[in-house]
């Protein structure tokens, strides 16, 4: 179904414990930073987060990401999209591929969720099959308020849309290259992801800044990147955490 679709979907894979400890996460998150949108609390925050790299170094997580990009792993980002009710921002049609400085393009991003993800509180929606055409250009949109700013460069067919209904604790996986979005939340109830993004150690991360805030080796050979050193728990300065 990847190879053809572009898309699977993983049900129950994080324990209801660990996604309540989740959810203390990001609400511990937007008190330290009340100035971020919910949407935006991205990679940058992750390297000085002992339970961050805790949760995107679980196993079951890992694991997932292996059947993908094989034995040799690393994170490359990872960012919580938290969709407040009644406001939260759409991501309007995009491929990741066209944003990320990798060579080669060769990643996977679990998007586990955090929250019941639902057509009405802006779910993930994706185009099956469209990762196979190659990646389009991008254009800005400054019409809507949008989490990325930006939208592909070309028409997207609604009409083929599937939407991501998920339950917390189920992981969605999609391709880099699949067209991709989401509509606004304008229900009662708040929508938060985490999306992850491993690679194989094999695929450099070419931004200037190295190590990148948020490369993390986690699994097999190191390969080619420099990395981030796991951050040590420090009571009252970090999230507190079962094991921490």
């Amino acid at each position: 179904m990847f190879e053809t679709d572009g898309y699977v979907i993983f049900r129950d894979v994080i324990d209801q414990d660990l996604i309540k400890e989740v959810n203390d996460h990001v609400e511990w998150l937007q008190a330290r930073h009340p100035d971020v949108r919910p949407e935006q609390l991205g990679h940058i925050y992750l390297k000085d987060d002992p339970f961050w790299v805790r949760l995107v170094s679980d196993d079951r997580l890992v694991d997932i990401a292996e059947r993908f990009v094989g034995p040799d792993i690393a994170l490359f980002a990872s960012h919580y999209i938290s969709k407040p009710p009644y406001s939260g921002q759409p991501v309007l049609w995009h491929q990741d591929a066209a944003f990320w400085p990798l060579d080669p393009m060769e990643v996977v991003t679990l998007w586990l969720a955090v929250d019941h993800s639902t057509p009405e509180t802006g779910c993930v929606r994706v185009i099956p099959g469209s990762h196979r055409s190659g990646v389009a250009g991008m254009r800005d949109n400054t019409d809507v308020e949008s989490v990325l700013g930006k939208e592909i460069a070309v028409e997207v067919d609604e009409s083929q849309a599937v939407d991501m209904v998920l339950a917390p604790g189920d992981v969605e996986v999609h391709h880099p290259n699949i067209v991709h979005g989401s509509n606004a939340n304008t229900s009662p109830d708040r929508r938060c992801g985490l999306t992850i993004r491993y690679i194989p150690t094999s695929t450099r991360i070419t931004d200037p800044e190295s190590p990148y805030p948020s490369a993390f080796h986690l699994r097999g050979e190191p390969g080619v990147n420099s990395y981030q050193p796991r951050p040590r728990y420090v009571e009252g300065r970090h999230f507190p955490f079962a094991g921490a």
